[in-house]
């Protein structure tokens, strides 16, 4: 602490932290892109304080403890590379606050705004009764969904026993239990015999090139959460091959496939994705019709993917 003894307030440590994350070329990428907003992402949890704050009170002093924790979370992040939201236990998605830690991966897909868009335009918000969330890890897709449609019932699956334990907290966190039902399943194979109007997935989808080359930061989550496979489309495949019998007359299918969408499209070049935009930036978000699902459902039976 010597060291570090002229700083005081919350702005010097907010300064201290976008100074010192310069200095080190932190790879940034899980809820912020760059020093300034990720020190903000750091300080304010750490400090039990909302991330909007009357100006006056940057500078206020902190406590010895205060410093301390504040150092010790800088140097974590730093050092060894810490995600901030690992650090914090805190991560946000489609404007709600989520409990994350190892165990899950961090929310950051753009189906977020999507969903604070009701899907909108090509879902009609009142029609919409069951949802399902493929691969929900935290349960942040299906807790939103459940927030967005209040009439819904979601049900959020995940082949991670601690993944679910981790959705299971944020669940209660949000007042949900009602809407949002859990299971440990390997995509459908444990799912009730069930119709939905909605199927959302952000499945593993980094092909193995791209996994030997991750920064740091990402190797701090769960492979099991990344890893797509060679392609990356191990999981996508799956979901496009056994969804069609669990989407209703009218359902849409969301699959979220990152840097894989090229693979996918050369691999079905006559498939007519809809590849969904965001104005927050982000890509790879494919859209089916149950029609197509069923149009097509020959080629993708045909893919050598185990279900």
């Amino acid at each position: 602490m010597t060291a570090y003894k002229e700083l005081k307030t919350i702005r010097d440590f907010i300064r201290f932290a976008v100074s010192r994350f310069n200095e080190a070329g932190l790879f940034y990428g899980h809820g912020t892109d760059n020093a300034w907003d990720e020190a903000l992402a750091l300080v304010f949890p750490a400090l039990h304080l909302p991330h909007h704050i009357h100006t006056t009170l940057l500078d206020a002093n902190l406590t010895k403890v205060e410093r301390e924790k504040l150092l010790f979370l800088i140097s974590k992040r730093i050092n060894e590379r810490i995600p901030v939201p690992y650090l914090t236990h805190e991560s946000w998605f489609a404007g709600l606050s989520f409990y994350i830690d190892e165990r899950v991966l961090i929310p950051r897909s753009p189906i977020a705004e999507l969903i604070e868009n009701h899907f909108e335009p090509w879902v009609n918000l009142d029609a919409v009764e069951n949802i399902l969330d493929l691969c929900t890890g935290s349960g942040c897709i299906a807790i939103a969904c459940a927030k967005q449609f209040p009439h819904a019932h979601v049900d959020a699956s995940d082949i991670s026993h601690d993944a679910l334990s981790v959705a299971r907290i944020n669940i209660l966190r949000h007042s949900v239990e009602d809407q949002v039902s859990l299971f440990e399943s390997d995509l459908f194979s444990s799912l009730p015999e069930k119709k939905y109007d909605l199927i959302v997935s952000n499945p593993p989808y980094v092909n193995a090139p791209d996994m030997s080359s991750l920064p740091a930061e990402f190797l701090h989550e769960p492979q099991i959460g990344l890893m797509g496979g060679l392609s990356g489309l191990d999981i996508a495949l799956k979901i496009l091959k056994n969804a069609n019998p669990y989407l209703q007359d009218k359902g849409l299918l969301i699959v979220e496939v990152g840097n894989s969408e090229t693979a996918l499209i050369e691999l079905f070049p006559d498939v007519p994705f809809t590849w969904l935009s965001f104005e927050r930036g982000g890509d790879g978000v494919l859209m089916l019709t149950k029609e197509q699902l069923t149009a097509y459902q020959s080629i993708f039976s045909k893919t050598s993917v185990e279900s």
